[in-house]
């Protein structure tokens, strides 16, 4: 065999392949567009759908532990919008603030704290007081039921348990509310109060709703003038109370009268009818299944003109309370219940 012939081999595969690859990039064969390509590497910032490496399992973990705001609105974050709407002279915003919803209310911030509406400085002690009572509000006055069989013997057992001194009772912190209201004692309360001419007689009541107030007294005597029913009740009123120093009744929380935003008022003859849940326990053991054809309750219209101006009225409340009305509009946007437009009022 011609021992030239592997070097002839060698330059001819030289010439026609490696030569070109070398010199002209362009030349190297194609890939096939049918194959399966490979997928780019994970985003440093991507997360695996089911991770499983301990890489994996950290990412993860710090994602969750993220200080991120919830993007579904929670009870707290409602609630405190409420309360911005119903008093935008007073609070500044509402914010998800280190780990909680807040409320600033005259510069001074509050948390959520799990519906205690608590300052920083007791926000982790929320176990201490008991919630500010955000309760469904009825447009209108439901039908009355009879409580009967497990719902009758589990409001027993609440009575018992009211009746029990042995028993301490957890009460709300009132630091929102004071702050709210300027009012963190009686002498600022007495400072807040004015002198109102509501229905013939004078009262007193906190100087933010006096206003509201003289609008209510202005419905209620234009009813008056058409509704028989109306001018009865306007004239059988004897009793008018407003701003009064106080605790609720059997407890340490104290009463929107002491912030003179709640007022109370009694005919001269309740004629037998009961008025305040409290007061029907000498009566009757089990209060809560009187009827409202023995309660005594003023004119539903009466009622409306309250409420289109931010009062709630007590005789919605379970534990009844028929002659008084509270100056709530937070409970009544919560309950998508319409408040009066004062600007569009002559």
């Amino acid at each position: 065999m011609n021992k030239n012939l592997p070097k002839l081999f060698f330059l001819i595969i030289l010439i026609f392949f490696i030569l070109p690859i070398r010199l002209f990039p362009g030349a190297r064969p194609q890939a096939n567009n049918n194959l399966p390509q490979n997928p780019p590497p994970p985003s440093q910032t991507s997360l695996p759908e089911n991770p499983s490496s301990e890489e994996g399992a950290l990412l993860q973990t710090e994602t969750i532990e993220s200080p991120l705001i919830p993007t579904v609105p929670d009870r707290g974050e409602v609630v405190l919008r409420a309360f911005l709407e119903a008093y935008p002279d007073r609070i500044r915003a509402v914010e998800y603030y280190d780990g909680d919803w807040t409320i600033i209310v005259y510069n001074e911030r509050f948390f959520w704290a799990e519906g205690r509406l608590l300052p920083e400085s007791l926000r982790h002690r929320f176990n201490n007081f008991s919630i500010i009572p955000m309760y469904n509000y009825p447009e209108n006055l439901p039908p009355f039921e009879i409580a009967v069989g497990e719902e009758n013997e589990r409001l027993r057992e609440q009575e018992v348990r009211r009746r029990d001194s042995s028993i301490p009772a957890i009460s709300r912190s009132p630091h929102f509310l004071d702050a709210l209201w300027r009012t963190r004692n009686q002498h600022e309360a007495w400072e807040n109060v004015k002198s109102i001419r509501f229905l013939g007689t004078t009262i007193m009541v906190h100087y933010s709703i006096l206003t509201q107030l003289s609008l209510v007294e202005q419905q209620i005597l234009r009813l008056a003038n058409s509704s028989t029913e109306v001018r009865r009740w306007v004239d059988s009123l004897q009793v008018f109370e407003g701003w009064v120093w106080r605790d609720i009744a059997e407890t340490e929380n104290r009463s929107y009268h002491s912030y003179g935003a709640a007022i109370d008022l009694i005919p001269r003859n309740l004629g037998n009818m009961q008025t305040y849940w409290l007061w029907s326990t000498q009566y009757y053991p089990e209060w809560w299944n009187i009827p409202y054809t023995r309660r005594y309750h003023p004119p539903d219209a009466v009622v409306r003109i309250f409420e289109s101006f931010g009062f709630v009225w007590g005789g919605k409340w379970r534990r009844f309370d028929t002659m008084h009305f509270e100056y709530r509009p937070e409970i009544m946007i919560l309950n998508g219940i319409p408040l009066m437009n004062l600007l569009d009022l002559n």
